[in-house]
């Protein structure tokens, strides 16, 4: 592939990737602008009690983001390869740590609080996963295809923060490893017959976390969005009122700060989880398409990255970082449209929340680092 120009040299220094670059500005702009919306809205006399200045504490969480990314771009990412091992070991500790300190909301303990901070570990584990995949690739000096027991290893790095993360519950985050994982195989040559067993495998394990391995509001929320009417204010609530917003939008929306679903109070969770709702009532079908353009081409230009990266390992990152991208996005607009369960995946750099925005900027700032270097 002939590659475009796209960056730019410092005299003595590496090329700063500027598509990059503005795509994750331009994305996290329009999210804290979407979320000053989302969070600021006044239902009678009486502001949304404790929202009114969360769009703040997301530009504070965007700067050290951005600064924690802008050092792992400046450090050649082929010493992450060395040190995956370690930080992978460090995020399992953080996971089992979980149990021990984690702060339960909503029935789940997710969070480790320290004073007013809350840290969430299993976020900070989705690209320590894909680091510890793509040193593997790098690592087996196989041409050939891959059989079953070659899988053994990715599989196990997988799997051991799935369990750890399924017991807190989190399907969602779950589902980002699994997929993340097999986003990076995807492109490396494996047996058909290997191929076939591991769909076989899956099904297999999936029945069995169907009946075993899920809470029962887990299961609703599953069942909900094939039949979000059959319980309007349990478990179909959030999905109705989401599809409710996106259609109040039409064309070309209802104003900024003018969406009513959103500034009435009935769409729930609109920081988190639905951002896109409040987004699509506000700017319409157009506005929905400018943005997910910008994700398109985040998803895109990370593939591109992996295509001239220099290296088995530098391909295989950026790849990951473009199935978290890109799985994350597919995810919270299917939960948004209703044309998936509600798992609670965030909309990258447009969802609310300290760790989720760190752990984009930090795993965007890992591929910076790849192309700067291809």
């Amino acid at each position: 592939m002939r590659p475009y120009r796209h960056t730019i040299t410092f005299r003595g220094g590496p090329q700063i990737d500027m598509v990059l670059l503005f795509l994750v500005v331009a994305i996290s702009c329009i999210g804290v602008v979407n979320l000053y919306s989302a969070t600021s809205a006044y239902v009678g006399a009486t502001q949304r009690a404790g929202l009114a200045d969360i769009y703040v504490t997301q530009i504070y969480w965007i700067v050290v983001g951005l600064l924690l990314g802008m050092l792992l771009a400046a450090i050649d990412y082929r010493h992450l390869e060395r040190l995956a091992p370690v930080l992978y070991g460090a995020g399992l500790l953080l996971l089992l740590m979980v149990f021990v300190f984690a702060t339960d909301v909503r029935g789940s303990q997710r969070w480790i609080r320290i004073g007013s901070f809350a840290m969430q570990p299993s976020e900070f584990m989705k690209p320590l996963v894909a680091l510890m995949v793509a040193r593997y690739l790098q690592n087996d000096a196989k041409t050939d295809e891959r059989g079953l027991f070659d899988l053994i290893q990715p599989a196990i790095v997988t799997m051991l923060p799935v369990t750890l993360v399924m017991l807190q519950p989190d399907l969602g985050t779950s589902l980002i490893y699994v997929l993340t994982t097999l986003s990076i195989l995807a492109v490396t040559r494996i047996r058909r017959g290997t191929v076939a067993a591991v769909l076989i495998g899956g099904t297999l394990f999936g029945s069995f976390m169907w009946k075993f391995g899920l809470h029962d509001y887990q299961r609703g929320r599953i069942t909900s969005f094939l039949d979000p009417e059959g319980d309007k204010t349990g478990t179909g609530w959030h999905a109705l009122q989401s599809q409710t917003a996106i259609g109040n939008g039409g064309w070309s929306g209802e104003g900024f700060m003018r969406g009513t679903q959103n500034q009435f109070g009935f769409l729930p969770d609109q920081h988190s989880d639905f951002p896109f709702s409040v987004f699509a009532e506000e700017f319409g079908f157009l506005g929905c398409m400018v943005l997910l353009a910008l994700y398109c081409l985040l998803s895109i230009h990370a593939v591109y990255i992996a295509s001239q990266a220099k290296d088995r390992f530098g391909a295989a990152l950026a790849l990951g970082v473009g199935a978290i991208i890109f799985w994350h996005t597919v995810f919270n607009l299917g939960m948004s449209m209703g044309l998936l369960p509600v798992v609670g995946i965030t909309l990258p750099l447009f969802s609310y929340g300290g760790s989720s925005v760190v752990t984009m900027l930090v795993s965007l700032g890992m591929l910076m680092s790849v192309s700067m270097r291809r």
